[in-house]
């Protein structure tokens, strides 16, 4: 897999869930912070993206926009900026509840699609942790057709469900959040000289990225993923570290023991097994590394116990004790 699949792979927990809603006269909804993420799309009308507390401009989403939430930021969606809100209520399952629509949409309402995530931030990838508390992808004609397609074909199967949309909204959730962070990170994101925009951008840095990721068991060199890149050792490492924030093999070692808690959590694959994958010759060692980072032994962890919680690429704290999701239903209000 690549790095930005990894990174989604690795954060992910749980059902996806989305809606699809006709809001109509003065609507506003209030949703408080969440460690989910979550996206709104505007098929009709114009919204407006609130954001708490008054800290910023309000944003006017117009038809085909679409702002994605990847922190749980709270906030709030309305017709117009001025309007009151009200808070979301949760359901007793965590989802959102749908109201009814009404079918078809006058032509002063507002159609909306909004998906949330359940994502956990006990590893979150750099390419998450860069992002802002809201990304903004405007639409225009000609752009991103990849996701417009994804956005069309979600919108479809939530008006008219078929045999077979409880399976396929799911999948077409997650193709969805992976096209939101590609077309953000590739096409809509300012450009740096450093950080994850510009090692995306970096041909030799994304080749060593792509090399660790793929075989993280192998036992690279600074040399070999220079190699990769087509640069000698000094210079790969120097622009390594400027554009990922930390050497190479400090960064295999982190991906490593993101990988390896993944593994452990998944099935009952057996520890020395994980090991093996994650590039440890012994489980002795595999355990010794593990608890330096997780704080606890691979077995504990496997269990579900919480410790001090692993030390993340950018200081990031332990791991909740479960992962929450964005609420991201906007529903009619008269």
């Amino acid at each position: 897999m690549d790095v930005l699949s990894d990174a989604v792979a690795a954060m992910r927990a749980g059902r996806p869930h989305s809606s699809r809603t006709v809001n109509s006269g003065a609507w506003g909804l209030r949703f408080p912070p969440s460690s989910g993420a979550g996206f709104h799309v505007v098929v009709q009308g114009t919204a407006w993206l609130v954001p708490p507390g008054g800290d910023g401009e309000p944003v006017e989403l117009h038809p085909g926009d679409v702002a994605l939430l990847p922190h749980g930021t709270g906030h709030g969606l309305a017709g117009h900026p001025g309007t009151p809100l009200v808070d979301a209520v949760q359901a007793p399952d965590g989802s959102w509840p749908t109201p009814p629509d009404r079918e078809p949409a006058r032509a002063d309402d507002t159609l909306l699609l909004c998906g949330a995530y359940q994502v956990s931030r006990a590893r979150a990838h750099p390419l998450f942790t860069e992002l802002p508390p809201f990304v903004h992808i405007p639409a225009r004609p000609g752009a991103h057709p990849r996701l417009r397609a994804a956005v069309d074909l979600l919108g479809t199967e939530l008006a008219d469900p078929q045999p077979g949309s409880d399976a396929l909204v799911p999948a077409l959730l997650d193709t969805l959040l992976v096209l939101l962070l590609r077309t953000w990170w590739l096409t809509e994101r300012p450009e740096r000289s450093t950080g994850w925009s510009a090692a995306l951008r970096d041909p030799a840095v994304t080749a060593a990225l792509r090399a660790i990721h793929a075989e993280p068991a192998r036992p690279w060199t600074v040399e070999e993923l220079g190699a990769e890149g087509g640069l000698s050792r000094a210079a790969f490492a120097r622009r390594f570290t400027m554009l990922v924030g930390r050497p190479p093999l400090a960064y295999l070692t982190w991906w490593r023991m993101t990988t390896a808690g993944r593994l452990l959590r998944a099935d009952d694959t057996p520890i020395r097994t994980v090991a093996r994958r994650t590039g440890y010759a012994s489980e002795f060692a595999f355990a010794k590394a593990f608890k330096r980072e997780y704080g606890m032994a691979p077995g504990r962890y496997r269990k579900g116990e919480l410790g001090p919680g692993p030390a993340g690429p950018a200081g990031s704290g332990g791991e909740p004790p479960r992962a929450t999701a964005l609420p991201a239903v906007a529903s009619p209000l008269s």
